[in-house]
């Protein structure tokens, strides 16, 4: 595959969502056998209030969508804590990066292409998880949603790596763990890996992956 630089999704993608609800359960008995629950409920309210927000026009950044999700999960799971939700949304900044990260972006490096982040994420938010996982020194842009107000799947999203590299979307390869988030990029035009870690079925959406693996450790076999 002949591409000039390779974008990555951050949540869900590079850092493991699920990382806040799993941290906090070990020092918390109340969520022992909650905790998977609690995450997955938090991921999906985050992403359907960035898809509703923006049919609404009424754009809130994602750390208050973040926010506004994990307050429906705890009280979709009976809790009521402030102290709790404190620590989850810290935890939140400071998620952990899946274990092939470092070294794929390193291997990434090596081919001399350039790496970047797209992410609804605020740049507040991906300046922290990236330096918690020990990655920002090995990205060369991050952008964000921010910049435009509005998020992903909308086309002019996409455009700001064109716009930031100077490339056509043929030549980006864009990397995420979300099927639609994959079937957005491909319908922009870019080359796209699905990193489908739960062995889901291919969204029913325009744009279809190019490739699809179970993590990121094989993503340099698809550079030149």
């Amino acid at each position: 595959m002949q591409v000039s630089v390779v974008v990555f999704d951050a949540y869900g993608t590079l850092f493991d969502v699920a990382g806040a609800a799993r941290v906090a359960a070990a020092s918390d008995s109340r969520l022992a056998g909650l905790w998977p629950r609690l995450a997955d409920d938090w991921r999906r309210k985050q992403l359907e209030y960035t898809w509703l927000r923006s049919l609404m026009r009424d754009h809130a950044d994602f750390a208050t969508v973040t926010a506004e999700a994990l307050d429906w999960a705890m009280e979709a799971a009976g809790l009521e804590d402030v102290a709790l939700r404190t620590r989850l949304l810290a935890l939140y900044d400071e998620l952990p990066a899946y274990p092939e990260v470092p070294a794929m972006l390193a291997a990434v490096q090596a081919r001399g292409l350039p790496r970047a982040i797209l992410s609804n994420g605020t740049p507040a938010m991906l300046a922290s998880a990236t330096r918690a996982a020990g990655v920002a020194s090995m990205l060369d842009a991050v952008l964000s949603v921010e910049d435009l107000g509005i998020y992903k799947p909308d086309p002019a999203v996409y455009a700001l790596v064109t716009a930031r590299f100077d490339v056509a979307p043929a030549d980006v390869l864009f990397v995420s763990s979300n099927g639609w988030d994959v079937a957005g990029a491909s319908a922009f035009g870019f080359r796209t890996l699905w990193v489908n870690r739960m062995g889901a079925p291919v969204d029913r959406l325009p744009g279809r992956p190019d490739h699809i693996a179970r993590d990121l450790s094989s993503l340099t076999d698809l550079l030149p």
